[in-house]
């Protein structure tokens, strides 16, 4: 059925092509004709909104309004015959219906993004080489760089997914007398039931970030081989809040 309405206004838009309305307004002695015209245009469109009525309900109504069609021209009965929209009748001007899609506009945005993802692709994978090198090369530390490290040992005793992500999970561990929640990435090594009640060892002096919306208070130790994840874990119980040389 849409194809077969898309067609009449396919007609109707070559029925413009064909008239040039806009030509013969210039011409006085062409009013006549170009009355005719555009009341054919007219009674066109008034049928065209009908038959998509099912198909665009909000949008027929904007039509009839514009053109000020009478609401007992807007029922399947009124389509009994062509003619029926009344000379006359004022026309407003209102919002575009159907813009124009300015595609070159569009390709034009389209290859910015693309471009904007190579540039980040690039630059992530550079960043990731400097850290890989970064890693082979680390400078040496003294006591005092270590001894910065406020390392202690933390009891999960709450964890979760977080929604939207396949890597991260949000622990609430005891710290000694304080609730700390913290975000980490290893949520395709550990599942939440597999962190209750591990003993995990945290750097609770790390500047507190925002991960996915959630707050990070510190950061809880892995190690890392072969892009998977091992945690640092105790060997014996020992008191949660435990500091660790």
């Amino acid at each position: 059925a849409l194809d077969e309405i898309w067609k009449l206004v396919g007609r109707a838009n070559k029925y413009i092509d064909e008239t040039t309305p806009w030509a013969l307004s210039k011409d006085e002695s062409k009013k006549e004709r170009l009355a005719s015209i555009l009341y054919n245009l007219c009674e066109t469109i008034r049928i065209i909104s009908v038959l998509i009525s099912p198909f665009l309900p909000s949008t027929s109504p904007k039509i009839n309004s514009q053109l000020g069609i009478d609401k007992s021209l807007t029922t399947w009965e009124s389509l009994d015959g062509f003619g029926k929209f009344k000379p006359g009748v004022k026309v407003k001007r209102g919002e575009v219906l159907f813009p124009r899609i300015d595609v070159e506009g569009k390709l034009a945005e389209l290859d910015k993004i693309r471009e904007k993802q190579e540039s980040e692709a690039r630059k992530e994978d550079a960043t990731s080489g400097r850290d890989n090198k970064a890693e082979q090369t680390k400078p040496e530390i003294t006591m005092d760089d270590f001894a910065k490290l406020d390392l202690k040992t933390a009891k999960v005793t709450a964890c979760e997914k977080i929604k939207g992500s396949d890597k991260l999970l949000k622990l609430q561990l005891a710290v000694g007398g304080e609730t700390r929640q913290v975000v980490s990435g290893i949520a395709k090594q550990y599942t939440p039931e597999d962190m209750i009640g591990k003993t995990v060892i945290l750097v609770a002096n790390l500047k507190p970030i925002k991960l996915r919306g959630e707050d990070s208070f510190g950061m809880i130790l892995a190690a890392e081989g072969d892009g998977k994840l091992s945690l640092v874990t105790m060997d014996s119980d020992i008191a949660p809040g435990s500091s660790v040389r």
